[in-house]
Protein backbone atom coordinates (compact mmCIF):
# COMPACT_ATOMS: atom_id res chain seq x y z
CA UNK A 1 0.00 0.00 0.00
CA UNK A 2 2.61 2.38 0.23
CA UNK A 3 3.76 4.63 -2.81
CA UNK A 4 7.13 5.92 -3.78
CA UNK A 5 7.43 9.78 -4.00
CA UNK A 6 10.14 11.30 -5.16
CA UNK A 7 11.91 14.06 -3.39
CA UNK A 8 14.08 16.62 -5.46
CA UNK A 9 16.30 19.47 -3.45
CA UNK A 10 16.24 22.45 -5.92
CA UNK A 11 18.10 25.89 -5.40
CA UNK A 12 15.43 28.21 -5.44
CA UNK A 13 16.97 29.77 -9.01
CA UNK A 14 15.05 30.46 -12.05
CA UNK A 15 14.84 27.95 -14.46
CA UNK A 16 15.60 24.98 -11.81
CA UNK A 17 11.98 23.31 -12.20
CA UNK A 18 12.19 23.86 -15.83
CA UNK A 19 15.47 21.44 -15.62
CA UNK A 20 13.59 19.03 -14.11
CA UNK A 21 10.14 18.85 -15.57
CA UNK A 22 11.79 19.16 -18.54
CA UNK A 23 13.99 16.09 -17.85
CA UNK A 24 11.14 13.86 -17.26
CA UNK A 25 9.80 14.83 -20.02
CA UNK A 26 12.71 13.69 -22.14
CA UNK A 27 12.98 10.36 -20.41
CA UNK A 28 9.15 9.44 -20.74
CA UNK A 29 8.06 9.96 -17.28
CA UNK A 30 5.04 11.21 -16.48
CA UNK A 31 4.41 13.01 -13.36
CA UNK A 32 1.13 12.34 -11.33
CA UNK A 33 0.99 14.50 -8.49
CA UNK A 34 3.44 16.66 -7.34
CA UNK A 35 3.90 19.70 -4.63
CA UNK A 36 6.40 21.95 -3.83
CA UNK A 37 7.70 24.12 -0.95
CA UNK A 38 10.18 26.75 -0.58
CA UNK A 39 12.46 28.55 1.11
CA UNK A 40 14.65 31.21 0.54
CA UNK A 41 17.28 28.95 -0.58
CA UNK A 42 16.24 26.29 -2.00
CA UNK A 43 13.29 24.01 -2.55
CA UNK A 44 11.80 20.37 -2.23
CA UNK A 45 9.98 19.20 -5.33
CA UNK A 46 7.51 16.01 -4.41
CA UNK A 47 6.43 13.82 -7.29
CA UNK A 48 4.47 10.87 -7.99
CA UNK A 49 5.84 9.77 -11.16
CA UNK A 50 4.90 6.71 -13.50
CA UNK A 51 8.26 5.02 -13.12
CA UNK A 52 9.75 6.09 -9.71
CA UNK A 53 12.94 3.87 -10.24
CA UNK A 54 13.82 5.62 -13.42
CA UNK A 55 12.85 9.05 -12.58
CA UNK A 56 15.29 8.44 -9.58
CA UNK A 57 17.93 7.54 -11.72
CA UNK A 58 17.76 10.11 -14.44
CA UNK A 59 17.74 12.76 -12.30
CA UNK A 60 20.45 11.07 -10.02
CA UNK A 61 22.57 10.86 -12.77
CA UNK A 62 22.16 14.87 -14.01
CA UNK A 63 23.36 15.82 -10.34
CA UNK A 64 20.07 16.55 -8.84
CA UNK A 65 19.59 15.55 -4.99
CA UNK A 66 17.14 13.23 -5.25
CA UNK A 67 15.27 10.58 -2.51
CA UNK A 68 12.87 8.02 -2.10
CA UNK A 69 9.94 8.48 0.63
CA UNK A 70 7.15 6.10 1.45
CA UNK A 71 3.55 8.03 1.49
CA UNK A 72 0.34 6.79 1.29
CA UNK A 73 -2.08 7.67 -1.60
CA UNK A 74 -6.43 7.08 -0.22
CA UNK A 75 -9.31 8.08 -2.17
CA UNK A 76 -11.77 11.04 -0.50
CA UNK A 77 -15.04 11.65 -1.17
CA UNK A 78 -15.66 14.65 -2.85
CA UNK A 79 -17.88 16.25 -0.54
CA UNK A 80 -17.83 18.26 1.92
CA UNK A 81 -16.45 16.96 5.13
CA UNK A 82 -15.00 14.04 3.42
CA UNK A 83 -11.06 14.91 4.44
CA UNK A 84 -12.43 16.06 7.78
CA UNK A 85 -13.64 12.21 8.29
CA UNK A 86 -10.34 11.12 7.55
CA UNK A 87 -8.42 13.10 9.04
CA UNK A 88 -10.11 12.61 12.50
CA UNK A 89 -9.81 8.63 11.91
CA UNK A 90 -6.01 9.35 11.66
CA UNK A 91 -6.01 11.44 14.60
CA UNK A 92 -8.25 9.26 16.82
CA UNK A 93 -5.39 7.05 15.98
CA UNK A 94 -2.82 9.00 17.17
CA UNK A 95 -1.32 9.01 13.85
CA UNK A 96 1.10 12.29 13.05
CA UNK A 97 0.75 13.53 9.56
CA UNK A 98 3.89 15.41 8.64
CA UNK A 99 2.43 16.88 5.08
CA UNK A 100 -0.01 16.21 2.36
CA UNK A 101 -1.14 17.12 -0.82
CA UNK A 102 -4.32 16.44 -2.96
CA UNK A 103 -6.07 16.73 -6.30
CA UNK A 104 -9.33 16.04 -7.29
CA UNK A 105 -10.38 13.03 -9.52
CA UNK A 106 -13.45 14.48 -11.43
CA UNK A 107 -14.31 10.38 -13.29
CA UNK A 108 -14.54 9.09 -9.77
CA UNK A 109 -16.19 11.82 -7.93
CA UNK A 110 -13.32 10.90 -5.36
CA UNK A 111 -9.61 13.37 -4.38
CA UNK A 112 -6.61 11.67 -3.80
CA UNK A 113 -4.92 12.79 -0.62
CA UNK A 114 -1.18 12.34 -0.33
CA UNK A 115 0.15 11.58 3.12
CA UNK A 116 3.42 11.20 4.57
CA UNK A 117 2.61 10.29 7.76
CA UNK A 118 5.05 8.75 11.21
CA UNK A 119 3.26 5.84 11.57
CA UNK A 120 2.27 4.29 7.93
CA UNK A 121 1.37 0.93 9.07
CA UNK A 122 -0.73 1.93 11.64
CA UNK A 123 -2.00 4.68 9.30
CA UNK A 124 -3.23 2.19 6.29
CA UNK A 125 -4.63 -0.24 8.93
CA UNK A 126 -6.56 2.30 10.47
CA UNK A 127 -8.37 3.55 7.06
CA UNK A 128 -8.52 -0.06 5.80
CA UNK A 129 -10.61 -1.17 9.09
CA UNK A 130 -12.74 1.97 8.62
CA UNK A 131 -13.54 1.06 4.45
CA UNK A 132 -10.86 3.62 3.22
CA UNK A 133 -9.49 3.01 -0.20
CA UNK A 134 -5.59 3.18 0.44
CA UNK A 135 -4.41 2.73 -3.42
CA UNK A 136 -1.57 0.59 -4.43
CA UNK A 137 2.00 2.18 -5.75
CA UNK A 138 0.74 0.73 -9.10
CA UNK A 139 -2.69 1.92 -9.22
CA UNK A 140 -1.03 6.12 -8.38
CA UNK A 141 1.43 5.74 -11.32
CA UNK A 142 -0.96 4.20 -13.56
CA UNK A 143 -3.27 7.51 -12.65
Amino acid sequence: MKVKQISVFLENKSGRLAQVTALLGKNDINIRALSIADTTDFGILRLIVNDPEQAHRVLKEEGFTVAFTDIIAVEVADDPGGLAQVMQMLDRAGVNIEYLYAFVQKASNAALVVFRVEQLDEAVKVLQENDIHVMTGKDVYQL
